[in-house]
């Protein structure tokens, strides 16, 4: 007997996200919302102006599929100064958001049956888009403290049905920023193999201590094999403007053209030119960002800290971690979510989440781009939730 349920399995079994699940019930319970990764307050004052007065005196009728010329070009300068990367604005497709970017990757290049390899913990959209589309996961797990990618695990997990990689990089949740050693290897493995790598890369702009945001795009071989995808929301801290972008070389890019253009077709043109300005901005304002940022996890970490918790190395990101067992806590990670989401009024998020199975269960992740007071507060609460475990 046919299954004759409503839609899709994949998505008609599939529970609401850890990141909503979690925000919903900060906003029932008032509690402060350290799970879903996003800043406090509304952005930076000079690129929502910029988008308020594109929105008044410029047009609001569809651009070019594409993606306006002036953002595209913005995007290449921007990349040539930044990555060192030679890259032109018919090498860019602007998408609403960089998830839209990754689905429309994974709907251009995959075929049905072809293997997508995959690093865990991963962002949770990843697997049921390559299943969506056809696509079989073949997930290599990453483990802590370290999370190092071996050419062991890569070779044992690509079979001749291998055509894909789907990568992040630096790492949500993790906040690792993969290493040089690492990245090479990934490039050999793409050309030895014949992979086409699609590179998520919308935390290249959040990279602290000094470390470098070194694109897979860039390595030998790899110009034109990957996509690189990236993220306005991440770069000027306005997550619901949903701008992003697929950056390949042109036969590709063609190809992610065609998919792009019967999903979202196009992204607002205000919020567009308003990017393409933020971009042209002297290199300071992104540095001084980051270095804001990175003051924010210092401090959250400190805290943490001091009320008995230990917490893991973060690189990049908005994201750390606590470890649960080395910090004198017994429960694994979604009990612990869960209480103290009641018990101390603070919303974070399990990294067991990230994985589609057998999951590493002992870590916590907490978002640090918020204001002082609010990380103030956060520790104050999860203080006292230790504190009572003793």
């Amino acid at each position: 007997m046919p299954d004759t349920r409503l839609g899709h399995p994949v998505y008609r079994d599939m529970p609401t996200t850890i990141f909503e699940h979690m925000s919903a019930r900060a906003r029932e319970t008032g509690a402060i919302n350290l799970g879903q990764g996003f800043p406090e307050g509304p952005g930076p004052q000079d690129v929502l102006q910029a988008a308020a007065d594109a929105l008044l005196t410029r047009s609001s009728q569809y651009p070019p599929m594409p993606g306006l010329i002036e953002l595209r070009t913005a995007l290449a300068d921007h990349y040539a100064r930044r990555q060192g990367l030679d890259l032109s604005p018919q090498d860019i497709i602007v998408t609403s958001g960089a998830t839209e970017a990754i689905a429309a990757s994974l709907l251009a290049l995959v075929r049905p049956g072809d293997e997508v390899l995959m690093l865990a913990p991963l962002y949770d959209a990843y697997l049921p888009l390559v299943e969506r589309v056809g696509g079989v996961a073949r997930v290599v797990k990453l483990m802590p403290p370290d999370w190092r990618v071996t050419r062991d695990a890569l070779e044992a997990a690509i079979t001749p049905r291998t055509r894909i990689l789907l990568m992040n990089n630096p790492v949500n949740p993790t906040g690792i920023v993969l290493r040089e050693a690492e990245l090479a290897l990934l490039a050999d493995l793409c050309t030895t193999h014949d992979l086409i790598a699609l590179c998520d890369e919308v935390w290249e702009e959040t990279v602290y201590d000094g470390l470098p945001h070194r694109p897979l795009i860039g390595f030998p071989g790899m110009r034109e094999r990957t996509v690189k995808i990236g993220s306005a929301g991440k770069i000027f801290s306005v997550t619901g403007w949903k701008v992003g972008w697929m950056c390949a070389a042109p036969p590709i890019a063609t190809l992610l053209a065609r998919a792009h253009q019967f999903l979202t077709f196009t992204t607002p043109p205000n919020l567009q030119w308003a990017v393409a300005q933020g971009l042209g901005w002297p290199e300071d304002w992104l540095n001084d960002q980051r270095a804001a940022y990175q003051a924010s996890r210092d401090r959250l970490a400190a805290g943490l800290s001091q009320a008995g918790y230990v917490v893991q190395p973060s690189g990049a990101t908005w994201f750390l971690s606590i470890d649960l067992p080395a910090s004198g806590i017994t429960m694994d990670d979604v009990t612990f979510c869960n209480r103290i989401i009641d018990e101390a009024g603070v919303a974070a998020i399990p990294i067991s989440a990230f994985y589609p199975d057998d999951p590493v269960t002992h870590l916590v992740r907490l978002c640090f781009s918020k204001s002082d007071a609010t990380l103030d507060q956060a520790i104050e609460r999860l203080a006292a939730f230790r504190a009572s475990l003793d």
